[in-house]
């Protein structure tokens, strides 16, 4: 079997992602609220990079997005910061490192940048959790969403952080 390969996302991909991520969807509850116009969910907000990972027929079976964060509104100087969005792995494609492999694809661009990563994932995302936890991601806290769950009911955050390039050495 061939393994999945990472490439930038084209806008001609967005039809194999929201097929992709509808499998995610149905099997993980990923996203947590399914949204009106997945195309644009998938775009938004306005990535400043996006990957997919395709199989040996050319099929999306992974997706990771990253966007750049504001500088802080007090002028104080701090290292860039961009959070990482928008990630799944196909039901089919998982157990392969996949979801590792976007991660480390990610990481790679924020360290040529200088630029830290940041994510923010459900509480009830143990998987994702366990994921980020041994990909060397630090939860630095929780909060409660200001969105709901589709019962209505409060969502629960954990938030994770990532130093890249020479920083992280520190």
């Amino acid at each position: 079997m061939t393994p999945p390969r990472i490439r930038r996302r084209r806008a001609s991909d967005l039809d194999g992602c929201v097929a992709a991520l509808a499998l995610v969807h149905r099997a993980d509850r990923y996203p947590l609220n399914w949204p009106a116009d997945p195309h644009r969910w998938l775009r938004e907000p306005r990535p400043a990079r996006a990957w997919v990972a395709v199989d040996a027929a050319s099929a999306i079976v992974g997706h990771v997005a990253v966007h750049r964060l504001p500088e802080p509104a007090d002028g104080s100087p701090a290292r860039p910061t961009a959070e990482v969005a928008r990630l799944f792995v196909s039901p089919a494609a998982r157990g392969t490192g996949l979801g590792g492999a976007l991660l480390t694809r990610v990481g790679r661009w924020a360290a040529e940048r200088g630029t830290d990563l940041v994510l923010e994932v459900a509480a009830s995302d143990t998987a994702a959790a366990a994921l980020y936890e041994r990909a060397g991601w630090r939860c630095t806290g929780t909060s409660t969403a200001q969105w709901t769950a589709p019962d209505g009911g409060a969502v629960s955050m954990r938030h994770y952080a990532l130093r890249t390039g020479a920083a992280a050495e520190r």
